[in-house]
């Protein structure tokens, strides 16, 4: 079974709620192709190299890798794709012939959200300007190391745990780690801010960023929340209000989408106006 003809899947724990399928489902509509691409539970308690044979097996050619999977995919992989090594975790398998091929599009995805939000909104290059991460799970790795391969000139974290946000040290050149209590006062000259932890989330407490330090980015700044539940959090009004670009976390989800779609089926699909109204409108059914 050739890839562009195989099934296609989102591996988590718990996976029903990925919005996955219908974006992908959405694409290979537009190519003619039936919808093949579906939510497929792994139990982290289960084998997953295993698991991932009895998908070949069954005809799969490509899965996307959620949450809490992505470093057993990296464990798992035959071969890895030089950011997924470097992020030492895979979002993307590609089912060759009884080998598996790991990817990581997280970190690509984000840049190229960044990019869609900065050409739509006039905004300034956020590559000229050093950037402020917060967090330092998962996708704060994945960032970071798109950030670096992007020539971000400084690439500044703060976490909660200093300890974890350390053990980031080496993802790239010009990294700086400080305290969770200095990310008001690391914002000066920035012109990029991203949030990539769970502050400002449905349940979560906001994330809270005095006015100052947001009058300390670079005129114009993008200011990043990565989450998509709640679409606008409490940063991204604070973003609007001092006149910086605000860039939800949808803009993220849909180009690592397009990226992995573009390892299977060979050609990347168009992230588009319709495409993020039809994701809004799912997202609103279950809120």
């Amino acid at each position: 079974m050739s890839a562009s003809s195989g099934k296609l899947a989102i591996i988590g724990w718990p996976v029903s709620h990925s919005r996955s399928p219908l974006i992908h489902n959405h694409w290979l509509a537009a190519r003619g192709e039936a919808p093949v691409y579906q939510p497929y539970p792994i139990d982290p308690k289960d084998d997953f190299r295993r698991a991932l044979e009895q998908m070949a097996e069954a005809g799969f050619v490509g899965a996307n890798v959620t949450v809490p999977h992505k470093e057993a995919a990296f464990n798992a992989m035959d071969a890895l794709s030089a950011a997924a090594e470097k992020i030492g975790a895979v979002n993307t398998i590609s089912f060759e012939g009884g080998r598996l091929r790991g990817a990581n599009t997280d970190g690509d995805g984000f840049v190229a959200s960044l990019d869609a939000a900065m050409q739509a909104a006039s905004g300034q290059d956020w590559r000229r300007q050093p950037a402020l991460v917060l967090g330092a799970g998962g996708a704060a790795r994945a960032i970071i190391v798109a950030l670096g391969a992007a020539g971000v000139p400084a690439i500044r974290v703060v976490n909660r745990s200093r300890d974890k946000a350390e053990a980031l040290t080496g993802l790239a050149d010009n990294m700086h780690i400080d305290d969770w209590s200095a990310r008001t006062r690391m914002t000066e000259g920035c012109g990029l801010l991203v949030n990539t932890t769970s502050l400002g989330m449905v349940g979560q407490p906001a994330l809270e960023m005095p006015e100052a330090a947001l009058g300390a980015l670079c005129p114009r700044a993008l200011i990043c929340d990565i989450v998509y539940a709640p679409l606008e959090t409490p940063l991204l009004r604070a973003a609007r209000a001092s006149g910086h670009i605000g860039v939800d976390g949808l803009g993220m989800l849909l180009q690592q989408a397009a990226l992995s779609f573009e390892i299977w089926r060979g050609e990347r699909p168009p992230v588009n106006a319709a495409l993020r109204d039809k994701l809004i409108a799912d997202l609103a059914q279950e809120a």
